[in-house]
């Protein structure tokens, strides 16, 4: 069914970062406006600073002011921050501080992290082919607490001259809750399967995560239910991924097995991520949009950077702030094409295979694009 079609221009924060950053949004937005000329979709973007960039041109890795338009707008397009250059700085004035930053203002916690086998790829997976084909994982990773923002912590020097370290692992219920339910709202439209993953033979945290977990899967009686260790799960992963529809678990081992999950595609650059503040509002909730590798500074300059997966987390911005799946679809369609042709980026490519640029993997896409609304 297609969407309909909305009136207003929706507002559109681009933030390229550092490294490839800048390469993979330029040709992001190529798509974008391809979908402007031919979409009937409105878009009004506005460039600003993050990461390293932002720290050389203001000393922060993202200023106020850019937090203040992220909030503004409908989503944001961000590329990826950080490299060597400022791996010198206190962990607190870091590149990667501005993404966490974004993510706390904008309350984004819930992060979704696809991890899709196209089947033009199964050689470039480290598995054996019979055990990714049609592999079609959804990680949702809780993103705004856990670890990575409880207090207290520090890197300190004890009492008795030892060098001692320590980082808060705290969850509230409403916390886990709302994660858990935006899990299982996408299972609804998947295989209605939810793997909760969590260490509760070992940790606080994740005793209440389970219990939570199964107070919130009695909200969804369609939606088939099943608990992990994250441990086993990693296993899992690798052994018998197929098992899996998808799984929800905390800050730590999201980031951890989502990475996992992506390297059963072949590539880290192929997949996307979106980071959401809830799906009870399509179109409205805040949301950030960005491909789950990182700044690659080695190659970044070299026009050789795989941008499929910014393309695709320009995809899910269509299907989850624009409200525009009919699009979203459209493009997920020519990407997969375009795959299928042999299309390849050094990244993917196979041996004896010509690698093609950033910028011609972007030509094949639109050109799958013109072919497909042909």
């Amino acid at each position: 069914m297609v969407a309909a079609v909305s009136d207003r221009a929706f507002k559109l924060l681009v933030l390229p970062g550092d490294g490839i950053g800048p390469e993979i949004i330029r040709e992001t937005l190529r798509i974008a406006d391809w979908f402007v000329r031919n979409g009937d979709l409105r878009i009004e973007t506005r460039e600003a600073l993050a990461g390293g960039a932002s720290i050389d041109a203001v000393g922060a890795p993202i200023a106020e002011d850019v937090v203040e338009h992220a909030l503004a707008s409908d989503a944001v397009l961000f590329g990826a921050v950080g490299g060597p250059r400022w791996d010198h700085l206190p962990r607190g004035q870091r590149p990667e501080m501005g993404i966490l930053r974004l993510r706390q203002a904008l309350d984004l916690y819930a992060n979704l992290r696809p991890a899709v086998c196209f089947d033009a790829l199964l050689d470039a997976s480290a598995l054996k082919p019979e055990l990714i084909r049609g592999l079609d994982i959804l990680i949702v990773r809780e993103a705004t607490a856990g670890v990575y923002f409880s207090l207290p912590r520090a890197n300190e020097i004890d009492a008795d001259g030892q060098r001692r370290a320590y980082d808060t692992q705290a969850y509230t219920e409403d916390q886990i809750a709302r994660v858990c339910r935006t899990a299982f709202e996408l299972a609804r439209s998947r295989q209605r399967r939810v793997c909760s993953v969590d260490k509760a033979n070992v940790m606080e945290t994740g005793a209440l995560w389970r219990t939570v977990a199964t107070e919130v899967a009695a909200d969804y009686p369609d939606v088939e239910v099943s608990h992990m260790y994250a441990d086993n799960c990693a296993m899992q992963l690798v052994r018998r991924p197929d098992q899996f529809d998808v799984i929800v678990t905390d800050n730590l081992f999201g980031d951890i097995l989502s990475d996992a999950a992506a390297a059963l595609t072949g590539s880290l650059g192929l997949l996307p991520s979106a980071s959401l503040s809830g799906l009870d509002n399509p179109g409205r909730s805040r949301a950030l949009y960005e491909p789950i590798h990182g700044s690659a500074p080695d190659i970044a300059g070299q026009g050789v950077a795989n941008p499929i997966g910014t393309i695709l987390s320009f995809a899910l911005c269509l299907r989850h702030s624009f409200n525009r799946s009919d699009l979203a679809d459209r493009l997920e369609r020519a990407v997969r094409r375009v795959v299928a042709q042999g299309v390849r980026t050094p990244d993917i490519a196979e041996a004896g295979v010509a690698p093609v640029s950033t910028i011609q993997m972007t030509d094949a896409v639109l050109a799958a694009l013109d072919h497909l609304s042909a």
